[in-house]
C-alpha cells in the first residue's frame, strides 16, 4: 500500500476490513503517519469491542443451547417491568428466539440506553419466532398485590405467544403452569431470551407511560415511567393521585389519607 493513498481512503478501507489476518493490515500498521496510526488503533478497538459483544452473546446463550442441543426447540424467556413504580401497569413479555438469532447488543434492559432499547426492540420484533405481552393495570396491582399481578402478567404473556413454548426461562419467578420451567435470579443477565423479554417489556411499558403523561401531566411519567422520583413525588403533593396511581403503594396511600 503506497503512502500516496490518503488517510481518508485508508479510514474508508478499514471500515470494510473485519478479519484481523487481512494482509492489507500489515501495510497499514507500517504506515507512520499519525492519522493512519490513529485510524488503525480505532479500528482495532472496534474489533475488540465487537468480539467482546459476540463473546457476551454466546455466554448468554448457554442456557438456551443446553435445551436446543437436547431437542427443545421453542424456549420462551420471560421477564417483567414495573414492579416498583407508584403508577401504571406491570408489563411482562415472553420471547422465543430462533437458534440462528444474530441480533447483537442485547442485555438486561436496565443496562441499556433508551435509544438502544428502542433499536433492539425493533430488531427483536423482526427476528424472534414469537413474542407475547401481558399487562396488568394499577387496579389489578391494588386488588391482588404487585407480586401476584406480576405472575398474572407473565402467565398472560405466555398465553399470548402465537407459538406454544416447550420450555420457560423465567427471571426470579415460578409460574403455576404445566410447561416445564427454570427460574434464574438476575436471569436477564444470564439468558439472552430473558434479556430480550426484558427489552420488549420495558419499551412497551415506557411507551404506555409516555402516553399517560399526556393524559395526566404534572408527574413526569414520560421521564420517570411512574417511579417515585422527586418530580413525581412533588406532582403527587401538588395534584394528588391521578387515575393510574397505585392506591396501595405507601406514598400514594399517604396522599389519599
Amino acid at each position: 500500500m503506497e503512502k500516496s493513498i490518503t488517510i481518508a481512503a485508508i479510514k474508508d478501507l478499514l471500515t470494510s476490513i473485519t478479519n484481523p489476518a487481512d494482509e492489507r493490515l500489515v501495510q497499514i500498521k507500517n504506515d507512520s503517519r499519525k492519522g493512519v496510526i490513529n485510524a488503525y488503533n480505532a479500528w482495532e478497538n472496534r474489533l475488540k469491542k465487537q468480539q467482546s459483544i459476540l463473546e457476551k452473546q454466546q455466554e448468554m446463550l448457554q442456557i438456551e443451547h443446553y435445551f436446543w442441543e437436547n431437542g427443545t426447540q421453542y424456549i420462551a424467556g420471560i421477564d417483567e417491568v414495573g414492579r416498583g413504580p407508584l403508577a401504571g401497569p406491570v408489563v411482562a413479555a415472553a420471547v422465543i428466539l430462533p437458534i440462528d438469532f444474530a441480533v447483537l447488543g442485547i442485555n438486561d434492559s436496565k443496562q441499556l440506553s433508551s435509544a438502544k432499547r428502542e433499536s433492539l426492540f425493533d430488531q427483536i420484533q423482526e427476528s424472534a419466532i414469537a413474542i407475547g405481552v401481558g399487562i396488568k393495570d394499577h387496579q389489578v396491582v391494588d386488588e391482588v398485590n404487585i407480586y401476584q399481578a406480576t405472575k398474572l402478567a407473565m402467565i398472560e404473556a405466555v398465553q399470548q405467544l402465537p407459538k406454544q413454548p416447550e420450555q420457560l426461562l423465567i427471571d426470579a419467578m415460578h409460574l403455576p403452569v404445566s410447561i416445564p420451567q427454570e427460574s434464574f435470579i438476575k436471569g436477564d443477565a444470564k439468558s439472552l431470551s430473558i434479556a430480550a423479554a426484558s427489552i420488549i417489556a420495558k419499551v412497551t411499558r415506557d411507551r404506555m407511560m409516555a402516553d399517560y403523561d399526556e393524559l395526566y401531566p404534572g408527574y413526569g411519567f414520560s421521564e420517570n415511567a411512574g417511579y417515585g422520583t422527586k418530580v413525581h413525588l412533588e406532582g403527587l403533593q401538588k395534584h394528588g393521585a391521578c387515575p393510574i396511581h397505585r392506591k396501595t403503594f405507601a406514598p400514594v396511600k399517604n396522599i389519599l389519607k
